[in-house]
């Protein structure tokens, strides 16, 4: 099943932030990466758990009974999301960052010097700096993986040959907020289990484009964060039970030992859960319209939305880059060969020495463009690739983007440009 144009206009109907003006113009918003829009059925969610179950966890009374059963089918949906097979191995938190961190410090007390963690230079930092300075707490050696910048991919070899006896932890994006690459995150995390090393994927970037597959990937721990893929900002911790629950977290003593409590950190965002719960639902929704089925099992459902969603924004995409391949003195980091697009997802990032990334991101919203600039905390791509502290003018696309939209940025940068 494909995403037609019919398709996308009902779900860009279901996006209120997508209606917006600047300067006359419909606002196009290229800055997904750094947070999508969210449909009405999530601003809802949110709305309607204040108004009529908001109320802690665990009380013998109305409200809280139905915020809990909320929590519990967020539990369980997103469990259906990562592929997971239990839901209380998925834990909700501030964000993926305060996640890593908390795992960060528990995984640090098990470690001695001698000890080694890898990670890449294509990180966001919170999959980088958490890890980095936990390894120093505790006396052990950081093992850095390079990359190929001439197209920001990793370096296979390299990563193969930092792996050893010593390792006890590999960290990894499942693909670059910066310039798209999708990283083989199954091999990886296979290498990972030869030497007993556990695998901790990064999947924040690659959660609103493409289905996430613990199972399948055979990574010991995963995060994500909701505002990632059109929920609110609340974050997403997968883990294995068995490591759940023997390794020991920094958590108060009146919180619950068991899963996933005791992952959870004081009184959650349940609004926003709620809120994440219904961004799930969205998702399926997709999917179920595309095969006219209600009845087909949620992460089949799931599977057919992603399915369909990456070939629309692999067309998008497509015509983004060839357009700015026809834009003088424009340089593209990141995979742009067509017979290479399903190793990347539809996020680039450019530069053109004679302006900085900030004035065409400042001229481009001027005109109702919305991209970022800067590194996005992709810093050690950044340091590696030398275009620090200028960074990039980096465009995210989502599938409530079009093709006219594409061809209004180009046109705009061509203008900018010259």
């Amino acid at each position: 099943m494909t995403l037609t144009d019919e398709h996308i206009s009902g779900l860009r109907a279901m996006f209120p932030a997508l209606s917006r003006e600047i300067n006359g113009k419909p606002a196009v918003f290229f800055d997904g990466p750094a947070g999508t829009q969210v449909p009405q059925s999530v601003i809802d969610a949110i709305s309607s758990y204040l108004a009529s179950s908001n109320a802690n966890h665990g009380g013998l009374f109305a409200t809280s009974r139905v915020s809990d059963e909320i929590l519990e089918q967020a539990h369980r949906d997103a469990a259906w999301m990562l592929g997971a097979k239990d839901a209380f191995c998925v834990a909700f938190g501030a964000n993926m960052t305060s996640l890593t961190f908390s795992l960060s410090r528990a995984l640090a007390r098990t470690w001695k010097p001698g000890d080694e963690i890898v990670v890449t230079r294509l990180e966001h930092d919170a999959n980088f700096t958490p890890w980095a300075l936990a390894a120093r707490d505790a006396g052990a050696t950081i093992r850095m993986v390079d990359i190929h910048p001439e197209d920001c991919t990793l370096d296979l070899d390299d990563f193969r040959s930092k792996i050893n006896e010593n390792t006890k932890l590999v960290a990894v994006g499942c693909a670059s907020n910066a310039v798209g690459t999708i990283n083989p995150v199954k091999e990886i995390c296979g290498w990972a289990r030869e030497v007993g090393a556990l695998s901790f994927l990064d999947a924040v970037h690659y959660a609103p484009h493409a289905l996430i597959d613990v199972a399948d990937w055979g990574c010991d721990f995963l995060a994500c964060s909701a505002y990632k893929f059109f929920g609110p900002h609340v974050g997403i911790l997968y883990g294995r039970q068995e490591l759940l629950e023997s390794i020991q977290p920094y958590k108060l003593r009146p919180a619950p030992d068991d899963l996933p409590g005791r992952w959870m950190t004081g009184t959650q965002n349940h609004e926003c859960i709620a809120g994440t719960l219904a961004a799930i639902e969205y998702l399926t929704e997709i999917g179920f319209d595309l095969e006219v089925d209600h009845m087909l099992p949620r992460r089949d459902a799931l599977q057919t939305a992603f399915k369909a969603v990456g070939d629309y924004e692999r067309e998008l995409v497509g015509r983004l880059i060839a357009g700015l391949q026809e834009t003088k003195g424009v340089k593209i980091y990141g995979i742009t060969d067509p017979s290479r697009f399903d190793e990347r997802l539809p996020t680039l990032s450019f530069t053109r020495p004679s302006l900085s990334s900030r004035e065409i991101a400042r001229r481009l919203g001027e005109q109702g463009i919305f991209v970022w600039h800067g590194n996005y905390y992709a810093l050690p791509l950044t340091e590696t690739l030398g275009v620090e502290s200028d960074g990039m003018v980096r465009v995210g696309i989502v599938h409530y983007n079009t093709a006219d939209e594409v061809d209004r940025l180009l046109e705009a940068l061509r203008e900018i440009l010259a």
